[in-house]
């Protein structure tokens, strides 16, 4: 499996990939030149920096600039609850000297071979700098671990990873600052834009029936209640046809006018769902733990977060204004 060497793109996220992996500092977005904020190091000595997922790569690469030398484990689209690693996983563990992942078991797979491997890399866990919300997990109450769902909660992830690479290079401290300075202003003015259009769908139908659990940070923040999902927190499990036709029944009981698939899951069960419960399943896929292809309308989490509210907005009876950033 080909790793993914990310470059950042300054108060955007994750594209020109052909460009990064081959060390062509002067490309942005659109693949032409921009001046760089100070002049990058030497290839050899810019730190190794691996997250695992690609919203942790995405953020980091806002904050990094072209200081560091990032790579995301996982590729967009990818489901980090079922991922299985492969050698490569490992070699870009033991050579980084950065390791930054979501924990609180969103990547189970990562994460237990992040501990039984050799490495030395300072190792950070992102999301648990967040206080997380609980869910059921097989009779026992786990932490939620897709805390990025509330915009807010994303503002203390970044500053952790700026903290990271400033302990990892303090001589780019105040361009690392002044990136994430940047990337929070941009975040602040997202979480502001999703609550103004949430706020736009009529009371009794902001309710929310997605695959798997992974939209709880996103409702509790922005008005909105779960009414439903089709499988738990994991995207291993399996849903029972029990299980399905509960969920069938809280639609119909519930009057929800539309349900939503997710961009890392085969939509086939929730299009079932849909059918039975003669609902309307969004044409919208939400992005759920993986930011997009590059070149979607997701392919970057201020993008996927503007995307998923579009959809749901759209598809729950509210009006969507765009947004002013």
């Amino acid at each position: 499996m080909q790793r993914m060497m990310l470059r950042p793109r300054y108060g955007r996220a994750i594209a020109t990939l052909f460009c990064l992996g081959l060390g062509l500092v002067g490309c942005d977005s659109t693949g032409g030149e921009r001046a760089a904020l100070e002049p990058a190091a030497a290839p050899g000595a810019r730190p190794q920096v691996v997250a695992t997922s690609t919203l942790i790569a995405d953020w980091t690469a806002q904050v990094g600039g072209d200081q560091i030398e990032l790579t995301s484990i996982l590729q967009p689209g990818a489901d980090p609850h079922v991922y299985e690693p492969v050698p490569a996983d490992s070699m870009a563990f033991e050579q980084a000297d950065l390791i930054l992942y979501n924990g609180y078991n969103l990547e189970p797979n990562l994460i237990r071979l992040l501990n039984a491997a050799g490495v030395e890399a300072q190792r950070t866990a992102v999301g648990e700098v967040v206080p997380p919300l609980t869910l059921e997990k097989e009779g026992r109450t786990v932490p939620d671990p897709h805390v990025w769902g509330d915009v807010s909660n994303a503002v203390p992830m970044v500053e952790a990873i700026r903290d990271q690479l400033i302990a990892l290079s303090p001589s780019q401290a105040a361009l690392f600052t002044a990136n994430a300075n940047a990337y929070i202003a941009e975040l602040t003015q997202l979480n502001g834009w999703i609550e103004a259009q949430t706020a736009t769908i009529p009371p009794d139908q902001r309710q929310l029936v997605t695959t798997h659990d992974a939209f709880q940070y996103y409702a509790a923040a922005y008005g909105l209640t779960v009414a439903g999902t089709l499988i738990g927190l994991s995207t291993e499990e399996q849903p029972s046809a029990r299980t399905v036709q509960q969920l069938v029944q809280s639609i119909r009981t519930l009057g929800v006018p539309a349900i939503f698939a997710e961009t890392t899951i085969n939509p086939q069960l929730i299009t079932t769902v849909a059918a039975e419960a003669g609902v309307a399943l969004a044409p919208e896929k939400l992005y759920s733990d993986s930011v997009g292809a590059a070149g979607s309308d997701g392919d970057s989490y201020l993008k996927m977060m503007a995307a998923n509210t579009r959809a749901i907005v759209d598809n729950l009876g509210g009006t969507v204004a765009d947004p002013e950033f």
